[in-house]
């Protein structure tokens, strides 16, 4: 006999688990480093467009303020001379201090700041040239961004084409290329960098070298890998037997094969890309001032961090931080979607 389910009523969904739903959705998406990034790619883009200051110049009257928020330091100080400049101004001489105030008489004390407040012009501050520090931390951004794509698309390709060669070819082109790699890691690139510096002169190309340098080994080791194992597989013995040539294989049938692995391995890549930029930029041996580069603004406010002037360096280390970190985050995702296995694991 059919139960009865007519006075069955179904409840909608409450604001909890409707909110529970809405989480579960998105954290399966990459919301808050996608998020970020973008920040970082619009400011690097529209740079001109929405820095309040230009980034390379600046007033010495208005070095080291402090960002917007910050509060100026007051302290109580005593007349000690009176002296008048004409009938509309008058000097006032103060014990560690000095004030116009034409009403102060001596022997007055009267309140003046011995530490400057911060401006609404610059919301983050000025460095030590009077430069504002949000313009520079947002064509800084421009230079991380150009660094970056010069030196996937350069030692990108480098390694890449050396990882198919290794894994298509084997035997002596293998073993020769692989050991150019255990080589070159086995080279600090920190020496390099300096070595370059010295001899060539700074500059942005002489960064973009010294990091292609450095990155194409590891795609020419990932890439090797891939090849060892689709060179075996049936399309590629079909194309071999319908007479496609060497590079028709490589490029046609088995590079395709990496692209996934590719994605991944780039997207990790950038974020060390921006922080070994910063860190030479950090040791002089990075792009050359007055541009703008966030390693290099990081070393210009080290030595102003004892005098209670954080902001120079605080505020370019939180955009190295944020960006390195959402690229890890985004890169992990990334591997999680693209590799089957991991999908599986859900």
């Amino acid at each position: 006999m059919a139960a009865d389910l007519t006075g069955i009523v179904i409840a909608p969904p409450t604001r909890s688990a409707r909110a529970a739903e809405v989480y579960r959705k998105l954290r399966r998406w990459p919301v808050v480093p996608v998020f970020l990034l973008g920040l970082v790619v619009f400011a690097g883009i529209f740079a001109p467009l929405i820095a309040p200051h230009d980034p390379e110049s600046g007033e010495l009257r208005e070095r080291n303020i402090p960002p917007a928020w910050s509060g100026g330091e007051k302290s109580t100080k005593v007349v000690v001379e009176r002296m008048t400049i004409n009938e509309r101004r008058t000097s006032v001489t103060l014990s560690e201090a000095q004030e116009i105030d034409p009403a102060a008489q001596v022997g007055d004390k009267i309140e003046v700041f011995i530490t400057p407040g911060g401006s609404s012009r610059f919301l983050l501050g000025t460095d030590h040239l009077g430069r504002d520090v949000l313009s520079r931390v947002i064509y800084g951004a421009r230079i991380s961004l150009l660094v970056s794509i010069i030196t996937l698309a350069v030692g990108g390709s480098i390694g890449v084409s050396m990882g198919l060669a290794a894994g298509w070819y084997g035997g002596f082109v293998d073993e020769f290329l692989m050991r150019l790699v255990d080589i070159k890691l086995a080279i600090p690139l920190i020496l390099i960098a300096l070595v370059l510096v010295i001899t060539l002169g700074q500059s942005l190309w002489i960064i973009v070298t010294v990091l292609c340098l450095f990155i194409w080994p590891r795609f020419a080791r990932q890439v090797r890998g891939e090849v060892l194992q689709l060179k075996h597989m049936d399309y590629v013995s079909l194309a071999k037997v319908s007479g496609a040539s060497t590079p028709r294989i490589l490029f046609i049938h088995i590079f395709p094969g990496t692209i996934n692995t590719l994605i991944v391995v780039a997207t990790l890549q950038v974020g060390i890309v921006i922080l070994l930029e910063s860190t030479l930029s950090f040791l002089g041996a990075g792009v050359p001032p007055p541009t703008p580069a966030w390693g290099s603004m990081v070393s210009d406010g080290r030595d102003k961090l004892a005098g209670g002037v954080w902001w120079i360096s605080t505020f370019p280390g939180l955009a190295i931080m944020i960006t390195v970190m959402s690229l890890n985050l985004f890169g992990d995702w990334l591997r999680d979607t693209l590799d089957p296995r991991l999908r599986q694991l859900e």
